[in-house]
């Protein structure tokens, strides 16, 4: 498929629309027939409609004609996008829509009055020049809501060729702006990454059979082998970098257009460009950062990152063509770099949000590669977890975006920045990420002049930087292991003030879910804790468990259920005498209710027992659960007949759920440690099984990964000891049992 099988496809629906056109009875003059959108474009894929719009003169009647020139196309099997309309409609409607005008823009003359068809390209060319200035905001909003809706090309597993940021549409976007006037963009690299595109759509609808815009896990192996390349991922790399390369056209155009849109329309004709230095060989010439001309790049091996985070820091762009020229030009820097380079390093990553489009054009102009020759090591790899919104690269800058916010709340944050370039710096290989990337982490920061301190502590972040969350979201607080496992690996506050950083900036580049309010929360009363025990230099002790008041009614056997509001959700907490079987009651009510728990914990006051259960579900009603509750406990409702797992697929490809005892987690109690599909009742069959063994629990830790239940559960005796090792690894044998779904009959 290339662009010559799609010049066969339009010339040959040109040949059948002039024929229809020719059949038809309709006046020799104020009448065309005219291709618009991918059509006009000449760039029709196998499965495309025909998008065709028969033009009137007002004064001009094109009779029972405009309806006799559809049937040949029906009747040739052509999938037909048409209407019938006045030129002064056709001009009304792309006035009043901006989408409507993109489309004309590409207006191409089929058959009949050739003059009408000249006439409108060229009334509408005009007008979309004349009020550009007022349209082009309204289309950017239009642009950004589709982004925010499709998502990226480059960074979706199963991304949108054509509505997708850097998708084609962008690419049309794109030539509508430069029909402006306004802009200029690299047209090169703009018209390759489109035609790449188009193959690549051309392939796809071939694949799929019909008109189609997702690329689906099923269409990677048959693209790959199209396309001439070896294997899946190559086919995805190859799509991704397409997309990106579109994507960065696209904003830097759009930057483009709001540095000229903010501008004042000059009444005395052009103006001579700024010039201004802004830093020494470095200057801003309409909102873009360039080469002042004073210094030249072959004498100034720092030239490349002291425009990189000016741009940066300004918020504005780096010219491509400047950094393009530093990269042929400019020496490499000196190895091991000095202060003032580290320093510039340190001022890019730490710019926010001006770090991104900054670092793409550094991305698409190979100087990276100058700077960081290890980048190529994650370079649009995509991560393996679904819970991310980009692919590896991305992440990164995102993650050095989210650190800048916090770099006030360390005492060294040049160490935070480079730590959080490099964190993931070890994925793609076949051992741990951390574990692999903490020795190319030491290399780096060696090779930028750290100090060895400084070495250590980045090396120390990228090899830790999941033990945090981790830690916070799988162990119980209050248990002074825990905080105990945490110093035995981060040995100083400073250190664990910085992965706390590190931490958050993590997450919250990652997604919202990975970064929610319970999770913060969690997070940081741990790390928070750690650093105290860190700086008193005393044993590590469990966090302060918080005491609640007990109403009197419960002293007298009553169940008190309230529903407490919370950031993300709710948070139910259910206050009773303590017996065994009682967590599991309340986690049987909790997934009948359909809520979606994603943290519980459980201590004892005196005789009272107080489980708090952390739900995403705001409709929750408290004497909705209070009845179910006693309705589960009076045996009027069996959950062990309502939860039971589901069956298992013929196939046998279903995960048998695991479960591990981590025997060094806790002095106090046995921690069991469960994972299994994500669905309701997973908790309450853990907790009804343990209850049935005598064994109670202490505290539950529940988190979500993908579809995975990571769930772990700290449990005892019922006279409050850790359970010997025949009773836990009978519990977990239990556990496996109960979680393990029966295998579905055999078809009949």
């Amino acid at each position: 498929m290339t662009a010559t099988d799609r010049a066969r496809r339009t010339t040959e629906a040109d040949t059948l629309c002039r024929a229809a056109y020719e059949k038809a009875e309709l006046p020799a003059a104020g009448v065309a027939l005219v291709a618009v959108g991918g059509y006009g474009r000449g760039e029709l894929a196998p499965y495309s409609d025909l998008d065709v719009v028969l033009v009137h003169a007002g004064a001009v009647d094109p009779g029972e004609g405009a309806g006799d020139v559809w049937y040949p196309l029906w009747d040739s099997g052509a999938r037909l996008d048409h209407a019938v309309r006045t030129e002064q409609e056709m001009l009304d409607a792309a006035a009043r829509d901006v989408k409507v005008a993109l489309g004309l823009l590409d207006a191409r003359h089929l058959a009949g009055d050739p003059n009408l068809t000249l006439r409108l390209r060229t009334t509408m060319l005009a007008a979309w020049r004349r009020d550009a200035r007022s349209r082009l905001p309204a289309l950017h909003r239009i642009v950004r809501q589709r982004h925010e809706l499709v998502g990226e090309v480059a960074h979706e597993s199963v991304p949108d060729i054509k509505e997708a940021a850097g998708g084609l549409r962008d690419a049309t976007v794109v030539r509508a702006l430069v029909a402006t006037w306004l802009v200029d963009v690299p047209h090169v690299a703009l018209e390759h990454a489109r035609q790449d595109l188009l193959d690549l759509r051309d392939h796809l609808h071939e694949i799929a059979g019909r008109g189609a815009d997702r690329v689906g896990p099923e269409a990677w192996a048959e693209l790959a082998a199209r396309l001439g390349l070896e294997g899946e991922a190559a086919a995805q790399v190859a799509l991704r970098e397409t997309g990106r390369r579109i994507a960065h056209i696209h904003r830097l155009t759009w930057r483009r257009i709001d540095g000229v849109l903010a501008r004042p329309v000059s009444v005395r004709g052009a103006r001579r460009p700024d010039l201004r230095t802004v830093a020494p060989g470095v200057a801003l010439s309409s909102g873009e950062v360039v080469l002042d001309g004073r210094v030249a790049p072959a004498d100034d091996a720092l030239l490349l990152l002291r425009a990189a985070a000016e741009a940066a820091e300004r918020d504005v762009v780096l010219s491509p063509a400047t950094a393009a020229r530093l990269v042929r030009e400019s020496p490499p820097v000196p190895e091991p770099w000095s202060a003032e380079a580290r320093d510039l390093l340190v001022r890019l990553l730490a710019s926010g949000r001006g770090l991104l489009g900054v670092w793409e054009t550094l991305e698409e102009t190979g100087a990276v590669d100058r700077v960081l020759p290890e980048w190529q090591r994650i370079r649009l790899l995509p991560h393996a977890s679904a819970i991310h919104r980009f692919t590896v690269d991305r992440h990164v800058v995102e993650t050095c975006i989210e650190a800048s916010a916090l770099i006030r709340s360390v005492s060294r944050p040049d160490v935070l920045l480079v730590a959080a370039l490099l964190h993931d710096i070890g994925k793609g290989e076949l051992t741990e990420h951390a574990v692999a990337g903490e020795p190319i982490a030491r290399a780096v920061a060696t090779r930028m002049g750290f100090d060895a301190a400084a070495v250590d502590l980045v090396g120390t972040l990228v090899r830790r930087h999941l033990l945090l969350s981790g830690v916070a979201t799988t162990r119980d607080p209050d248990d002074p292991a825990t905080i105990a496992q945490l110093t035995s690996r981060i040995a100083s506050p400073e250190a664990m003030s910085l992965l706390l950083a590190l931490t958050e900036a993590d997450a919250r580049a990652t997604s919202a879910k990975a970064w929610s309010s319970w999770r913060a929360g969690l997070v940081h009363r741990l790390g928070a804790h750690a650093i105290g025990v860190l700086e008193s230099g005393q044993p590590p002790t469990g966090v302060v468990q918080d005491v609640v008041d007990v109403p009197d009614g419960v002293r007298r056997g009553a169940t008190s259920i309230d529903v407490l509001e919370a950031d993300d959700g709710v948070r139910v907490r259910v206050i009773a005498l303590d017996r065994v079987g009682l967590l599991a009651d309340v986690a049987a009510m909790l997934a009948l209710q359909r809520a979606s728990v994603r943290g519980a914990r459980a201590w004892t006051q005196g005789d009272v027992a107080v489980t708090e259960w952390d739900v995403t579900d705001t409709a929750v009603e408290p004497a909705v659960l209070r009845q179910r509750l006693d309705s589960i406990v009076a045996g009027r409702i069996d959950p062990a007949q309502r939860l039971r797992p589901a069956e298992q697929a013929r196939d046998g490809t279903a995960l048998a759920p695991t479960v591990a005892v981590r025997t060094d987690a806790s002095t106090v109690a046995t921690v069991i440690e469960v994972r299994a599909a994500d669905r309701p009742g997973v908790l309450y069959l853990v907790c009804a099984t343990l209850a049935e063994l005598g064994v109670t629990v202490s505290s539950a830790h529940i988190d979500t990964v993908g579809p995975q239940a990571v769930d772990v559960f700290y449990v005892q005796e019922q006279d409050a000891g850790p359970l010997a090792d025949d009773r836990a690894a009978a519990a977990a044998h239990a556990l496996r049992a109960a979680l393990t779904p029966p295998p579905r009959p055999p078809d009949r």
